[in-house]
Formats: C-alpha cells, sequence, structure tokens
C-alpha cells in the first residue's frame, strides 16, 4: 500500500491510524506508488486549491493501472467526505472513497474490492458520532514529533468553514487512553508530543471523567517521563483561560507559543462569521496571555475579502494585526466551500477577486515588517532547537524553536531527532540562520 497525505497535522495522524488498521489485517507499506497494489490519497476540504491538488494527482496515478489491472486506487479524508459520490462518477477512476469515521472498514472494503467481491466504486461516507478510534495503534512517520488527536469534529459553525460538515460535531477521546498513547509515543523515541483538535482547548471528556478538561490533560502529559515538548493545535480563543495559560507558564515541557486564530479585525465580519468574540475580546485574550506567559509567540490565521468585507472593515483587521503583533500568520483569501452556510450570502456581498488579492498582498506586507522585526530582536540569542530535517541550504539542518521558530545551521543528518543548542546568527524574516554549540 502506498499512503500521501494532503491537509493539516490531523491528517498526518489520520494517515497513520489508516495505516496502523490496514497494517493489522497484513499490508504492507512502500514508498513509492509504482510498487503498490493500493494507494490512497487522505484528502483535505478547507481550501478549493487543495481539492483541485488531489483531483491532478488522481489522474496521474491512473497510469499505475496500465501496468497493475488489479490496482485499487481510494480517495479518504475530508474531501472524500464532502464530494461523496461524485468522486466516483466521471473524471479519472477511484475505486472507493471513505469519509473520517470510516477507516475501520477501510482493510475488509479494499479485500472485498481485491477479491472481486464486491464491485469498485464504493463508498463509505457515514459519520459516526462515537468514533474516537480507540484501541487502534497509530504507525508513526519519521518525523521527529508525535500527533496525538484528543478531539475529532467540531461543535462550532463558523459560517466559512466545512469542517463540522465532513468531521461531525465535537467527540474528544478518553484521557487516560490519551496517555496511554503518549507514553507508547515515547517508548518510540518521540519527546516531542503535539495534542489536536479543531477547537482542542474546548475538550472535555465525557462521563466519569468530566473532571478532565483541557488544562488538566495537558498537564498530565507535560509531566509524563521522557516527554521534553508538548504543543497543542488549534485551540479557539474563547476557551482560552488563566488556568491554561498558567500551566503554559508553569510547566517546563509546555512550548511558550500559542495559536490563536483570529480570522478578521471588524466586529461585524466576526459576527457574519459566527466566531462568538469581538476584536476587543479577541486582543484581551493576546494581552492575558503575555500577562501571564510574557515570552509567550503568538501565531494567528486571517481571512481577508469574506463575503460583505468593506474598506472600514480591512482597516480594521490591518489595525488589530498591528496591536496584535504575531510572531506567524497563515494569511488567506476567502475561498468559498460548497455546503458552507457562507454561501449564502447575497451574491451582491461577494467581494470581487482582484480586489481580495490586492488586501492579501497588503496584509502579507504589514504582517511580513512586524514579524522581521520581532525576529531580528532576537538575533544574537540562544535557543534549543529540535532537528527536524535537512534544510534546503546545503550542508544544513532545519529545526524549530520552543517558540516555532524555524532555524537553519549546520550539521549532519544522523543529528535529526536530537535536541541542540544554537545562536541565533541572522534572520530572512521568517526564518532563522545560526551555529550550534
Amino acid at each position: 500500500m502506498y499512503l500521501e497525505t494532503y491537509g493539516c497535522q490531523m491528517n498526518i495522524n489520520d494517515t497513520e491510524l489508516m495505516e496502523g488498521l490496514l497494517v493489522d489485517r497484513g499490508f504492507v507499506r512502500v514508498d513509492e506508488p509504482e510498487t503498490a497494489d493500493v494507494i490512497l490519497i487522505n484528502t483535505c476540504a478547507i481550501r478549493e486549491h487543495a481539492e483541485r491538488r488531489v483531483v491532478g494527482r488522481i489522474g496521474e496515478l491512473q497510469k499505475y493501472r496500465y501496468e497493475n489491472n488489479d490496482l485499487v486506487l481510494g480517495v479518504t479524508g475530508c474531501m472524500a467526505q464532502r464530494l461523496g459520490d461524485q468522486l466516483l462518477d466521471g473524471g479519472p477512476a477511484v475505486d472507493l472513497v471513505a469519509g473520517p469515521d470510516a477507516y475501520r472498514a477501510l482493510p475488509s472494503l479494499i479485500a472485498s474490492i481485491q477479491e472481486n467481491a464486491v464491485e469498485r466504486g464504493q463508498s463509505l461516507l457515514t459519520l459516526d458520532e462515537a468514533e474516537n478510534y480507540e484501541g487502534v495503534t497509530s504507525v508513526r512517520g519519521k518525523g521527529v514529533s508525535a500527533w496525538i488527536t484528543v478531539q475529532r469534529g467540531c461543535d462550532h459553525r463558523c459560517t466559512f468553514c466545512i469542517v463540522p460538515y465532513v468531521r461531525g460535531s465535537e467527540k474528544n477521546r478518553d484521557p487516560l487512553a490519551v496517555l496511554d498513547e503518549a507514553r507508547a509515543a515515547v517508548a518510540q523515541g518521540y519527546s516531542e508530543i503535539v495534542l489536536l483538535g479543531q477547537t482542542v482547548n474546548s475538550y472535555q471528556a465525557q462521563g466519569q471523567d468530566r473532571r478532565w478538561d483541557f488544562t488538566r490533560l495537558l498537564k498530565a502529559v507535560a509531566r509524563l517521563d521522557g516527554v521534553r515538548r508538548v504543543r497543542f493545535t488549534s485551540p479557539h480563543p474563547n476557551d482560552v483561560t488563566e488556568a491554561l495559560l498558567e500551566v503554559m507558564a508553569e510547566e517546563p515541557s509546555v512550548c511558550r507559543q500559542l495559536h490563536l486564530p483570529v480570522q478578521s479585525g471588524s466586529d461585524q465580519v466576526l459576527k457574519r462569521m459566527v466566531r462568538r468574540y469581538t476584536a476587543e475580546s479577541f486582543l484581551d485574550k493576546v494581552d492575558l496571555a503575555r500577562s501571564v506567559v510574557p515570552e509567550i509567540a503568538l501565531s494567528t490565521d486571517v481571512i481577508v475579502a469574506f463575503p460583505g468585507e468593506t474598506e472600514a472593515d480591512y482597516e480594521k483587521t490591518l489595525d488589530l494585526m498591528k496591536r496584535a503583533r504575531f510572531d506567524d500568520a497563515y494569511l488567506y483569501k476567502y475561498s468559498l466551500r460548497e455546503g458552507t452556510p457562507a454561501t449564502r450570502f447575497p451574491a451582491a456581498d461577494f467581494v470581487p477577486d482582484e480586489v481580495g488579492s490586492a488586501r492579501l498582498a497588503r496584509l502579507i506586507g504589514v504582517h511580513r515588517d512586524i514579524q522581521r522585526e520581532i525576529n531580528q530582536a532576537e538575533v544574537g540569542q540562544w535557543r534549543e532547537v529540535l532537528i527536524e530535517r535537512p534544510a534546503r541550504s546545503k550542508d544544513d539542518l532545519q529545526g524549530r524553536t520552543e517558540s516555532n521558530k524555524i532555524v537553519a545551521f549546520p550539521g549532519d543528518p544522523s543529528q535529526i531527532g536530537e535536541y541542540m543548542s544554537v545562536r541565533l546568527t541572522g534572520t530572512t524574516g521568517a526564518t532563522f540562520m545560526g551555529v550550534p554549540w
């Protein structure tokens, strides 16, 4: 089997889950599609561009059918859930589609197709409110971080977001199972744990374990033997509490880095997005985070040109960015997703494409200027770096600091997975160059 992943960290972890289920049934993973009898593409549905890439990739993979008539080609994940049988009708041939709650059934379905017990063109698209994949052993990839999903789905209904419709409502895992998985990851050699959820800090265990909220879970993971770093993504601003921030300040292994998606600096736009906070209350959370965790690094998500966004609304977003001064930001022009409430806004509300592109370009410029100032102030400092991979620059390695900033510095690939003290010698604005101790 050959597995290919598009999208977020949760998709990476879902691929690891699928591999665990398939390996348990005797499948063996290969590194190249030409040697595979089964090819699965695990997909993202957040943006149209990602889906176009997947459709193109499905077309490219058809060539392997000429060499292997028995090849089973499947599409899994959020795009499969969103488009469903559309992926099976017309276009490049797909033998199965499976949504995020259907992975347990994949091995049997693939085997049935291979044995000609069922026809090709099967779909597994039922959302299961109880499916947390407890008891499934993930086969982790070659990275240095262990991704652990603690929450699936989402109870928010932001009007721009497809996630609740392709992953269902919020489902939180058993905290003791999460701790067991973290211990197992440590035993496999991982020292950085990343806790995943759509709004991860709204985590609340069910049943008798309701005393477990995200703050308690984070602290428990941080105190496990062998855990050197803990991160989490992606939190919702409304669920950032002083208690959570105190754990970040007090627990040595919890990284002083927080992703706070703001999406817009305009209250009017935030209301249309159904974000359930105002720009000012968001900035209050920024101030709280910096007061409780003084050296915290903050990042965010922003969408420009959301339907109804006026020039005045856009200027408010620029103002918020200048006030918050994020260390990093993921900036996007609004992308309409079929099936989301935002598609029902009046046509006149949609911002012309060229206007949206201009707004995005200006926002990127503002953010980069701020980021450059922040990072230049760090040049000359020593930082502990977890080495992740070879860098693009010749003979260099690449790693991340506790604050999630990328550093390239001289080293040998044999050091990947190690921690090293590195002096930051310069910055391109977004990343650093350094020299090791």
